[in-house]
């Protein structure tokens, strides 16, 4: 090997790697604009989901129902359960976090760990939602109350929370296949587009339902 092609070895080296991290960089960038559009028309739908609550909740007849509710709520289990689902959600977050910056250091075993902890906080919520249901239908808050007091409400708060409840069964079922990923070893400190775009949606369950638990049960 002669002296010049010495010399254009380290230079083709960098240049290649240079390369392949603005590949991963433009791809990062589309899937997360992909996202960005995506979690955009579900903005969309969960604010005028949230806004007939909200129409409800301000009408004179609808803030009399609203009162009622919220005094079963306060009752055990209702307004604690529901708080604790609350810290279960925001710690699942703060999981993601960590695994994020786990593979950011190349510890695909980090990330697999803290994956796998924001799927089981994701599924616990949902448990607990289910529980939640159950107890408010034996107070007889159903999907339609026609005919009593509570009519009208059962909808407008299903609707939104349960709507929320399918988003976290889905975000359960991605976190379960980003671990998946990365067993394969899918994932590294310069390939991890697939678990930030998975955060991005994680993140936005997250600020939905601190603003459900505010406007539902707390306003």
């Amino acid at each position: 090997m002669t002296d010049m092609s010495l010399e254009k070895a380290p230079v083709a080296a960098e240049a290649a790697h240079g390369h392949g991290h603005d590949h991963f960089a433009e791809r990062s960038n589309n899937l997360k604009l992909a996202m960005w559009l995506l979690l955009a028309s579900e903005v969309v739908i969960f604010a005028t989901i949230i806004s007939v609550y909200v129409v409800f909740r301000v009408g004179p007849d609808g803030s009399k129902v609203v009162e009622q509710v919220h005094e079963i709520i306060r009752e055990w289990p209702g307004i604690w359960l529901v708080t604790i689902n609350t810290f279960l959600l925001l710690t699942s977050s703060w999981c993601m976090v960590m695994g994020l910056r786990e593979i950011q250091r190349d510890n695909r075993q980090g990330l697999i760990r803290w994956i796998m902890a924001t799927a089981v906080l994701g599924i616990v919520f949902v448990a607990l939602q289910y529980v939640e249901y159950t107890e408010l239908s034996h107070n007889g808050i159903a999907l339609f109350n026609q005919g009593n007091e509570l009519d009208g409400f059962g909808m407008r708060f299903y609707a939104p929370t349960g709507f929320h409840g399918a988003h976290v069964i889905v975000g359960v079922l991605w976190a379960l296949f980003v671990a998946w990923n990365a067993k394969r070893g899918n994932y590294s400190a310069k390939n991890y587009a697939g678990v930030e775009v998975f955060g991005l949606y994680w993140h936005f369950v997250d600020v939905v339902w601190i603003v459900l638990f505010t406007v539902i049960y707390l306003v």
